[in-house]
């Protein structure tokens, strides 16, 4: 066969445009749709009036008085609506309610969807997968205004109760100023509440991780009524620890082991790391403040037979530091020594924020960083009891010895 013979063949076989058969598909869905809920708004308005729109009868209530155009956004797309009007009375149709109900349930899931990670791309893809109308990039920034809003609310929202123990960190974003990117800080916390709840305390923008930085946090938590703190543990932060002396000086102040070993590892061979980390944990490991003392002691000479001078002086001067948490249940130690329940919020932010890069300021910073802690409060993270508290009721801290 030649190579007209094929073109001619060729030319016979029916092209199929998929794009133009589901756009037809659409408007022909989108037009019965519409005739439907026209129909029913007529037989709505004949049913006030008493009779039919040209019918003559004795029953009759009421006169029509033309119609009134109204946008209703279906699965199908969006419809006009011909809504009735009617010569003496207002006209009430239950379409238009369910239609109330309905973009006041989108509005909701827009913000379900922003606050739980999903970028503002994915959400129009998502309104137009479900709803069959894309929403605008537009809509979704005024709705985040609106969520803004209520942040900010939840932000300075007092404090209820009492919370004996108090996680602190801080997070270093980036953002762009004058061409250039900067560092910003945000200081977060969450504490464990007489019951044994976790709640997110706080959350600030603090410029830099300094004293005045935490002494500001700390009194915008006072302020707020955060009370009752007995334990709060955070990495030992410039101007963090004399923060916390400043405004709850009868709390302990626990350093988290974890940051502390990093620490003691930054003056070790990357060869002899694994071995003094079986040494600290082993101090960790103690069955009491006594014998982690000793254990210390111990550590402390074996880490100068390895001419590990700067270790072994880190370890005996601030070892103390990381031994608050002896001064409670021991079904607490585990999750009192460290901060990681907070980095694991930390990484939260981080996995959100990454997509965004640079923010354009601080305040952007913060309200994103703040409404994915606000979503994450609203999950079992809050709703889970995360410590018998009735265990610290039993223990008389005061009797046991503090740190040094």
């Amino acid at each position: 066969m030649d190579d007209d013979s094929k073109t001619t063949n060729l030319s016979n076989v029916i092209q199929i445009d998929d794009d133009r058969i589901q756009d037809h598909l659409g408007r022909v869905v989108r037009s019965t749709v519409e005739e439907t809920l026209n129909a029913l708004l007529d037989a709505e308005a004949d049913a006030l009036a008493g009779a039919g729109r040209y019918e003559r009868s004795e029953g009759r209530r009421d006169y029509r008085a033309g119609h009134r155009e109204r946008k209703l956004h279906t699965k199908a797309g969006e419809v006009t609506l011909k809504v009735p009007k009617l010569r003496k009375q207002a006209f009430e149709t239950a379409i238009i309610e369910r239609y109330r109900r309905r973009e006041a349930s989108v509005e909701e899931a827009l913000m379900e969807m922003y606050l739980a990670g999903v970028s503002v791309r994915r959400v129009e893809d998502i309104t137009e997968a479900l709803w069959g109308t894309r929403v605008s990039a537009g809509t979704i920034s005024n709705l985040n205004k609106k969520i803004y809003a209520k942040i900010d609310i939840w932000r300075n929202q007092p404090i209820e109760g009492e919370h004996p123990y108090v996680y602190l960190d801080g997070i270093v974003m980036k953002r762009s100023w004058a061409g250039e990117v900067r560092n910003v800080s945000l200081l977060v916390a969450f504490g464990v509440n007489g019951d044994g709840f976790r709640e997110i305390l706080g959350i600030v923008e603090g410029a830099k991780e300094d004293k005045a930085g935490w002494s500001s946090f700390l009194k915008h938590l006072k302020q707020r009524g955060l009370k009752g703190v007995q334990l709060i543990i955070s990495d030992a932060c410039l101007g963090l620890v004399e923060s916390v002396g400043d405004f709850y000086p009868d709390a302990r102040w626990q350093r988290c082991t974890v940051h502390f070993y990093r620490n003691v590892f930054s003056h070790v061979p990357s060869t002899k790391v694994r071995d003094v980390a079986h040494m600290l944990k082993a101090i960790h490991a103690s069955e009491d403040r006594a014998a982690a003392d000793a254990k210390a002691g111990e550590v402390i000479a074996k880490l100068k037979g390895l001419r590990l001078g700067r270790a072994a002086d880190l370890v005996a001067d601030s070892i103390a530091e990381t031994f608050a948490y002896y001064a409670f249940p021991d079904q607490h130690w585990i999750k009192l020594r460290t901060n990681n329940p907070l980095e694991r919020l930390m990484r939260e932010i981080r996995r959100r924020t990454r997509v965004v890069g640079a923010f354009p300021d601080a305040q952007s910073c913060l309200n994103l960083a703040a409404a994915r802690l606000r979503h994450i409060a609203g999950t079992k993270w809050s709703t889970r009891r995360y410590m018998n508290m009735d265990l610290l009721k039993q223990v008389d801290t005061e009797a046991r010895p503090a740190t040094a």
